[in-house]
């Protein structure tokens, strides 16, 4: 199906794709009269992004940049790791550009990741006097709830 839009609401459409609001785009696009108000730009250009098919334009045109930016985001990330690979691969010994290229590789994949490990030494007699005092706590928690219920009845 073609489109029915007008030159002046496609280009307002790719102005509002491209990141304007809609009154610029509308001053973009339909370049009104000095003496028209903000208010009615406005008005206007709220009425034109309400037309279906200047939205379904605008909806297209935001899809299709926003596969571009993935498409080139994924390009140039295979560069990048294609140019680090035949750089491990043809470096010379332990060069440090060989180093480099390998470490940077396993970041990209995950392979260096900190870990940070706390471990606690506790005697089993600290346990003990911890695990004592919780449960006083959950017993005294729940001899006043009985207590509580009791009164109530």
């Amino acid at each position: 199906m073609a489109s029915k839009l007008t030159p002046k609401k496609l280009h307002f459409a790719r102005c509002v794709a491209a990141g304007s609001d809609y009154s610029t785009a509308y001053r973009e696009a339909f370049n009104p009269k000095e003496s028209t108000t903000a208010a009615s730009i406005n008005t206007l250009a709220s009425r034109l992004m309400s037309d279906v098919e200047v939205r379904s334009r605008v909806d297209t045109l935001v899809a299709a940049r926003e596969r571009a930016v993935l498409a080139s985001g994924v390009s140039d990330r295979e560069k990048v790791l294609g140019k680090l690979r035949a750089w491990m691969d043809t470096a010379e010994g332990a060069d440090a550009m060989k180093i480099r290229s390998a470490e940077l590789l396993g970041k990209s994949v995950g392979l260096f990741k900190d870990v940070v490990e706390q471990k606690q030494e506790s005697s089993s007699a600290d346990i003990e006097a911890k695990l004592q005092a919780k449960l006083s706590l959950l017993l005294a928690s729940q001899e006043s709830k009985e207590s509580d219920s009791k009164d109530l009845h």
